[in-house]
């Protein structure tokens, strides 16, 4: 297999050459892992755009409706992205370690193994608790609203969802069964066929004069978009590429030895539950200063999610490779990656930090044509753009982490800087010295700044040959 072959992700007989090891192993250059780290993650950032895209079509549809359809589909959205999106990518870390180190190590049965075993742990927390609090969730949500008809209209939307989300688990841990193996084209694939669809589905089923069904046709159109993602998904390891991962349904082996998983999944969740919790906290604190300043948090929110998605896209790339190099019992390869790791988080964070800075006015007038509301969103979408100078190491030191299977550690430094730095700080600067709204992304850049610090000395201090042997006890033998 030629170099270029196996930096595009040709990887069909790698495990099964020793030689293949080799060229993954001490010829690793810093121009070899920066390719394949830029060539990987040019489909992961459409996908990642692309998949973003989905929930807001909706929301958008059922704005057509009216501001009470507007605010009851937002509501819902939002309370499925903290209790069941955030859940599900959560969990999945797990994969992202345990699959790209089965594969580095050329244990490709496991691959399929643990994809099976994450899979079987997320539908078991959807049925309990999660689609239990769907389906109870207007009694939660009616004291939070202070609207009874608006909690019941997003209860509708989160029941009808339910029917949706093993067809999103199943993305989501086919996602990471797929990237282990270096296949990160099939996602984006997948959702460039299904995004003009949920477009029109949302059409069709929302507010078509003919045949739209109103409020509940935007549940059912993503219920719909959910499961054609994991249908062409398997059609894509089936019919493409993927399946010498998968040696069929393992029951038995799907079903036990769940432990060391979880213990991979449970922070891999509360690593992303801390930053989605934290923004939708001074999303509240930001209702405090009026409408303009709620509707310019937002738009200035919006604004980082996008940014997020571009780091977050080569953090997938980054947390693949050093799997594959744990897994191969490889430091210096490794090594290698952690050195791309820092010249692209200073590209990232220069690139990112340019564009929200000089395009803050026009990046608000998308949104919205209220002055007022331009006005504060521009200055906070400047802050967005400070904050992305160390939000884009962060992201990408997660993802080194996740890679070393420390989503521990993780955990913990997010549960840190986002509740005993980034909030106290927003909160005392916000309040009680009136800095209002800036206030709150000023104590946001102080947490961040702290975590990307800590993630940097944690990986700075890594004991790889730790890692490794924590890597060799956690996978099935």
């Amino acid at each position: 297999m030629s170099e270029e072959r196996l930096l595009n992700g040709d990887f069909e007989t790698y495990a099964a050459a020793e030689s293949e090891v080799t060229l993954l192993g001490p010829e690793a250059t810093f121009e070899r892992e920066f390719k394949f780290t830029v060539n990987s993650s040019g489909p992961l950032i459409v996908s990642f755009f692309l998949q973003y895209l989905l929930s807001v079509t909706t929301i958008f549809a059922a704005g057509k409706l009216g501001p009470k359809e507007l605010a009851a589909a937002s509501l819902a959205v939002c309370t499925f992205n903290i209790t069941g999106l955030a859940v599900y990518q959560g969990m999945s870390t797990s994969l992202d370690s345990l699959c790209s180190q089965a594969f580095g190590s050329g244990d490709l049965h496991n691959v399929g193994v643990y994809f099976q075993r994450c899979s079987l742990m997320i539908l078991v927390v959807t049925i309990f608790p999660l689609s239990i609090i769907w389906w109870f969730s207007a009694s939660i949500l009616e004291p939070l609203v202070g609207d009874a008809e608006l909690a019941q209209l997003a209860q509708l939307y989160l029941r009808i969802s339910t029917l949706g989300t093993p067809g999103l688990f199943l993305f989501e841990t086919g996602k990471r069964f797929l990237q282990a193996q270096h296949i990160f084209h099939a996602a984006t694939y997948i959702l460039m066929i299904v995004a003009p669809i949920n477009i029109l589905l949302n059409y069709l089923l929302v507010w078509s004069p003919t045949y739209g069904l109103g409020y509940i046709g935007a549940p059912i159109a993503v219920s719909i978009v959910y499961w054609l993602m994991t249908l062409l998904m398997i059609g894509y390891i089936v019919f493409v590429d993927g399946r010498k991962c998968w040696n069929g349904f393992d029951w038995q082996k799907a079903t036990i030895n769940w432990i060391p998983m979880l213990k991979l999944a449970l922070p891999g969740v509360i690593m992303v539950e801390a930053e989605y919790l934290a923004f939708e906290v001074l999303t509240i604190l930001a209702a405090s200063f009026g409408t303009d300043s709620l509707a310019a948090q937002s738009i200035a929110s919006n604004v980082g999610s996008l940014a997020f998605q571009l780091a977050f896209a080569v953090a997938v790339a980054i947390t693949t490779r050093i799997g594959h190099y744990v897994g191969s019992h490889n430091i210096g390869g490794a090594r290698r990656v952690l050195q791309v790791f820092l010249v692209l988080g200073v590209f990232l964070s220069c690139f990112n930090f340019t564009v929200l800075f000089f395009g803050k006015t026009f990046l608000a007038g998308v949104f919205t044509k209220d002055t007022g509301v331009i006005n504060i969103a521009s200055r906070l979408i400047g802050l967005a753009a400070i904050n992305q100078l160390a939000d884009s190491f962060n992201v990408l030191g997660a993802g080194v982490l996740r890679g070393q299977g420390k989503q521990r550690i993780g955990s913990i430094l997010n549960i840190a800087s986002y509740y005993f730095v980034a909030l106290p700080i927003g909160y005392l600067l916000a309040f009680p010295m009136g800095y209002g709204v800036e206030g709150l992304w000023i104590g946001l850049i102080s947490g961040v700044a702290f975590l990307a610090a800590s993630e940097g000395y944690v990986i700075y201090y890594s004991n790889w040959e730790h890692i490794i042997a924590e890597s060799m006890n956690r996978h099935d033998h």
